[in-house]
C-alpha cells in the first residue's frame, strides 16, 4: 500500500507528535559538526579519542569468534550482571540480585529514559540540579512529567538546601542526582547526599542517581553512592556505564541497579525500547569488570586522567579563560564572562570557528536563564589532541 499523501492542493505538512516540538539537535552533535566543518580541535563532546584497552577489545573478538552474536537476555547477559553485582558489593557494600535487580541498558542515556518512562506518571514532578545533562529533561517530558530545577551555584556548584526543600511539592515523584556531575565536575559531598536522603525519606520520594563517572573522582573528594546511605537502598535507582568506565563510549553498555519492584518496571520499558544490548560487547565487558581489579585498572585510569586534567587546566589558565578545577568527571568549566561575548553560545561558536578549539556552552543545560558565562572543555583526549588545542589557544590568549 502506498503511503498516504496530502490532498491535491493541500498546503498542510505531515503532522508530527507535539511532544517533539521543543527538542532540537543535541548540543554535542551540533558542536561536533561545527568542529568538523572548521577543522577545530574537538574538546566539546565527551568521548575519548585514544585507543581503548587492547585486552577488552580482544575479549570482544573472542566473543565474536565464539559466535555469541544472537540476542542476549533482554535485561542483560548473565555473566555481565553477575560481574556487576560482585563489583558493586566489593566496592560499595551494596548487594543486588543480578537476576532481579540489575538491568543492562544501551548506555546510561537509555537507562535514564527507561527509568523515567517506568516511574513517572503524567503530571509527576522530577527535581533536577541545573545545569543538568541534556537528556534528563526530554526524558522526563516524554514520560509526561515536569522537571523542576534546583540551581548549583557557581563557582563552587553548591545548592541552597532551602531551595531544594522548597522545590518539593505534593506532585514530586523523583529527585535526580548526577555525581560526579556533568558539566561542572562537581562531586556531591556526604553532607549534601545526607540532606537529599533525608528529604527523600521524609517525603516518600525515589532517588535516581547518574554515576557514570564514579571512577573519575579526584582527591581529596570521594564518590559516595546515594544508595549506601541509611534508608536509601530501597528507594534508589543507581545508573552507571561500563562503556564509559572502560573508554568504549561507542559500545553503549550501561546499567541500572534498583530494588526488584522498581527493576521490574524499568525492564518492562527497556524491552520495548531496544530489547537488548549487543551480545558480544556485553560478554567482553563482563571480562573487563571481572579483570579490572587484578589489572589495577581503576587506579591507572584515574591517574591518566589527572595528568590530562592538569595539562588542560594550565593551558586554559594561560589562555586567560579562568578554569575551575573539577572534583570529578573529565570536564573543565571556565568562566568566560570577561571575554566580551553576548552569551556563552556566541563564545563557543567563535572559539570553534575562529580559534579552532570547540567547547560546549553550558547554558543549554539550564531550564532557567543562567547567571554569568561559562564554557565546558573535555580532557578525555590524547596528548596530541590536547597539545594541538594548547597551540591554538596560545596563539589567541585573552588579556
Amino acid at each position: 500500500m502506498p503511503p498516504p499523501t496530502a490532498a491535491p492542493g493541500s498546503n498542510h505538512a505531515p503532522q508530527v507528535a507535539g511532544r517533539t516540538a521543543a527538542f532540537g539537535t543535541s548540543i554535542f552533535s551540533e558542536m561536533s559538526a561545527l568542529a568538523r566543518q572548521h577543522g577545530a580541535v574537538n574538546l566539546s563532546q565527551g568521548f575519548p579519542d585514544f585507543a581503548s584497552p587492547e585486552w577488552i577489545r580482544a575479549a570482544a573478538k573472542r566473543a565474536l569468534d565464539a559466535d555469541l552474536n544472537q540476542y542476549a537476555v533482554s535485561y542483560g547477559a548473565p555473566r555481565l550482571r553477575q560481574a556487576l553485582a560482585a563489583k558493586t558489593a566489593a566496592q560499595y557494600g551494596l548487594t543486588y540480585d543480578p537476576d532481579r535487580e540489575i538491568t543492562v541498558t544501551s548506555g546510561a542515556t537509555e537507562a535514564i529514559f527507561a527509568v523515567m518512562q517506568a516511574l513517572v506518571n503524567p503530571g509527576d514532578e522530577v527535581i533536577v540540579f541545573e545545569p543538568c545533562y541534556d537528556s534528563y529533561v526530554p526524558s522526563i517530558q516524554m514520560a509526561g512529567g515536569v522537571a523542576r530545577a534546583v540551581r548549583l551555584d557557581a563557582p563552587t556548584w553548591t545548592f541552597d538546601p532551602a531551595a531544594l526543600e522548597a522545590a518539593i511539592t505534593p506532585q514530586t515523584r523523583l529527585i535526580l542526582v548526577n555525581t560526579p556531575h556533568n558539566p561542572t565536575g562537581k562531586v556531591f559531598s556526604a553532607a549534601e547526599l545526607g540532606l537529599i536522603a533525608d528529604l527523600c525519606i521524609r517525603h516518600g520520594l525515589i532517588a535516581v542517581t547518574d554515576e557514570v563517572y564514579e571512577h573519575l573522582v579526584f582527591a581529596p573528594h570521594r564518590h559516595i553512592p546515594l544508595a549506601t546511605l541509611p534508608g536509601m537502598g530501597e528507594r534508589t535507582v543507581t545508573i552507571s556505564s561500563t562503556a564509559k568506565t572502560f573508554s568504549l563510549t561507542g559500545w553503549k553498555v550501561g546499567y541500572a541497579c534498583a530494588p526488584a519492584a522498581l527493576t521490574a518496571a524499568i525492564r518492562s520499558v527497556h524491552q520495548f525500547v531496544v530489547f537488548c544490548s549487543a551480545t558480544p560487547l556485553q560478554e567482553a565487558l563482563a571480562d573487563a569488570v571481572q579483570e579490572a581489579p587484578a589489572r589495577n585498572y581503576y587506579a591507572t585510569f584515574l591517574r591518566d586522567y589527572e595528568t590530562r586534567r592538569d595539562f588542560l587546566y594550565s593551558v586554559l589558565e594561560r589562555a586567560g579563560l579562568r578554569p575551575e578545577a573539577p572534583q570529578g568527571a573529565y570536564f573543565l568549566m571556565c568562566d568566560v564572562a570577561h571575554c566580551g561575548f553576548p552569551d556563552d553560545i556566541a563564545f563557543a561558536r567563535y572559539l570553534t570557528t575562529e580559534v579552532g578549539v570547540a567547547a560546549i556552552p553550558p547554558s543549554v543545560f539550564y531550564l532557567t536563564p543562567p547567571p554569568g558565562q561559562w564554557a565546558r572543555f573535555c580532557f578525555a583526549k590524547n596528548p596530541q589532541t590536547l597539545q594541538a588545542a594548547a597551540d591554538r589557544l596560545a596563539a589567541w590568549q585573552q588579556p
